[in-house]
C-alpha cells in the first residue's frame, strides 16, 4: 500500500485548507485511515480517523468542530477539510492506514504517506 498526501500550504488564521491522501496498491475500504500531525520539536499527534464500511469517524478534541475527515472509496482517496485554522494547527500532516480497526497511536498503523506541510499565519 502506498499513500500520497497533498494539499498543504500557507494560510491565514481563520482560513481553510483541504488535504488529500491518495492510496494505491492493495487497499480496502475496510481499512482504518488516519491523519496525524507533527509540529517542530513535538511528538506526532493524532488528528482524526475514519473506520470501516460505515466510515465512522473520531476526532481529537483540539480539532473537533473545525476539521472533517472523509473518504471517497471509488477514488481510493481520503480527505481532511480544515476550517477555522489556527496558528497552533501549523505542522506536517501525515496520512496512514491500517488493515484493521485502529485508533490514536502511531504504532497501530502499518502504512504511511510522506508529510504535507500546513502553515497557519496569525
Amino acid at each position: 500500500v502506498q499513500l500520497q498526501a497533498s494539499g498543504g500550504g500557507l494560510v491565514q488564521a481563520g482560513g481553510s485548507l483541504r488535504l488529500s491522501c491518495a492510496a494505491s496498491g492493495r487497499t480496502s475500504n475496510t481499512y482504518t485511515m488516519v491523519w496525524f500531525r507533527q509540529a517542530p520539536g513535538k511528538e506526532r499527534e493524532f488528528v482524526a480517523n475514519i473506520r470501516g464500511l460505515g466510515s465512522s469517524t473520531y476526532y481529537a478534541d483540539s480539532v473537533k468542530g473545525r476539521f472533517t475527515i472523509s473518504r471517497d472509496n471509488a477514488k481510493n482517496t481520503m480527505y481532511l477539510q480544515m476550517d477555522s485554522l489556527k496558528p497552533e494547527d501549523t505542522a506536517n500532516y501525515y496520512c496512514a492506514a491500517a488493515p484493521r480497526l485502529a485508533w490514536v497511536r502511531p504504532n497501530e498503523y502499518d502504512y504511511w504517506g510522506q508529510g504535507t506541510l500546513v502553515t497557519v499565519s496569525s
